[in-house]
């Protein structure tokens, strides 16, 4: 399953990437383009515009909840999700693109020394090169999620 969000779901893109799903982020108020965008790359638009619901021929999504959370609820029952935690953090949280797993040793010199001690996994994007781990933040989206479904 692929997404668009509208400019206004930012916080949103950001999480949907973190459960492991492949979504783009729009600042463009065209709706021609935004629908051609979807429509070309077979993407869901998750919206709160009300002007984009009304657009036909296209899989729209308007998003009701104001708080974060109740967004993510409300997108697992508006599509019927399952959360599969083998997915979680295999999305760049930057540019979407699928992380790759790399050694320890190969990222010596571009992690903090704490963390390069006390890590043994890593992957990396190969779009902007960030580099990631499973550090304290992987407990925290758990216990939101738990708290979600």
């Amino acid at each position: 399953m692929k997404f668009l969000l509208t400019r206004e779901l930012g916080r949103l893109n950001k999480w949907l990437r973190i459960l492991g799903f492949d979504t783009l982020y729009t600042k463009q108020m065209n709706l021609s383009s935004i629908f051609i965008q979807a429509l070309k790359e077979d993407r869901i638009i998750l919206t709160r515009n009300h002007r984009i619901c009304g657009w036909h021929g296209q899989p729209v999504v308007k998003i009701e909840a104001d708080e974060l959370r109740a967004q993510i609820k409300e997108i697992i029952q508006k599509l019927n999700i399952n959360i599969d935690p083998k997915r979680m953090f295999t999305r760049c949280l930057i540019c979407n693109l699928g992380l790759v797993a790399v050694s320890k040793e190969e990222l010596k010199d571009r992690v903090p020394e704490y963390v390069f001690l006390t890590q043994d996994k890593f992957v990396t994007c190969p779009g902007c090169g960030r580099v990631f781990w499973q550090g304290t933040h992987w407990g925290n989206v758990n216990k939101i999620l738990e708290e979600i479904v």
